[in-house]
């Protein structure tokens, strides 16, 4: 059986996007002496859902992944080199430092940078990109997050996406993340995932970032066409057109029905 700190901790890696504040006031209401022990929870759903945080004294936000850990709670951004500390509980930064970017493919990481932030912000209306050296410096890691969250709506969600570039070869691996949280009267929740291969087109990072948008403009239209369907065939199963009757409600003259009667057609007598 689980430990109710692995149960709690559970709780959080599994919160909606845009909802870990609400996992966490209901945990302090629950369980509140379990809040201490969740840190590692809470690193873990950062860098899984790439957080994204804004450095000291600065406007922009940078996101959080296993791909810029330096460890003990630091990361890295190689847009504007810098080093900064993150509080997972608050999803602060703090402690900014000065971090050059040690790669052979520094360059060419500072283009692809430049060329996926420019695509990103022309294909979604809030993201945050960030490319990173990874398998020691062999490969380069393309991460992107966009989110949107509407609350008041009842709604949230948030896209990701992974890819892996090895400069030295002409092809590409990824995986495209989109997670959607509908709560009005009701509880729905999408996720789903796809792994990519693609070219890199090339090598330039215009033209890597130019298959990404292949692939990622796709995968849109596979779930737009996705969505038409269960519309208009398996939601539509799941609910009447019409009541047994097959007279449409009244729902303004509900309050004047009498049970029985005038919704099953039938005449006081």
């Amino acid at each position: 059986m689980a430990s109710k700190q692995s149960t709690v901790a559970s709780f959080v890696e599994a919160a909606p996007p845009g909802e870990l504040s609400n996992v966490v006031a209901d945990i302090k209401a629950l369980a509140p002496n379990e809040l201490q022990s969740l840190e590692p929870a809470f690193q873990k759903y950062n860098e899984d859902q790439y957080t994204t945080v804004k450095l000291p004294g600065s406007s922009d936000t940078v996101l959080i992944s296993a791909y810029n850990s330096l460890g003990n709670g630091r990361y890295s951004d190689s847009a504007s080199q810098t080093s900064f500390e993150v509080d997972h509980a608050s999803q602060k930064a703090s402690g900014s430092q000065e971090h050059p970017l040690d790669s052979a493919n520094a360059n060419l990481i500072r283009s692809l940078q430049k060329s996926f932030s420019t695509a990103a912000a022309e294909h979604f209306p809030s993201s945050t990109v960030g490319v990173f050296p990874a398998d020691s410096d062999s490969s380069i890691a393309l991460v992107l997050v966009a989110k949107k969250y509407s609350p008041q709506n009842f709604w949230n969600g948030r896209w990701r996406s992974t890819y892996t570039l090895i400069p030295s070869f002409d092809s590409m691996t990824g995986t495209i993340k989109v997670d959607v949280h509908y709560y009005e009267d009701g509880n729905v929740r999408m996720s789903t995932s796809k792994k990519v291969e693609l070219s890199s087109g090339g090598g330039s990072a215009d033209a890597v970032v130019r298959e990404i948008a292949k692939v990622e403009n796709k995968f849109q239209e596979e779930l737009n066409r996705a969505f038409t369907t269960l519309a208009e065939g398996s939601f539509k199963g799941l609910r009447r057109q019409l009541p047994v009757t097959r007279q449409r409600v009244e729902w303004e003259k509900i309050g004047g029905y009498r049970l029985g009667q005038d919704i099953g057609g039938g005449r006081s007598k």
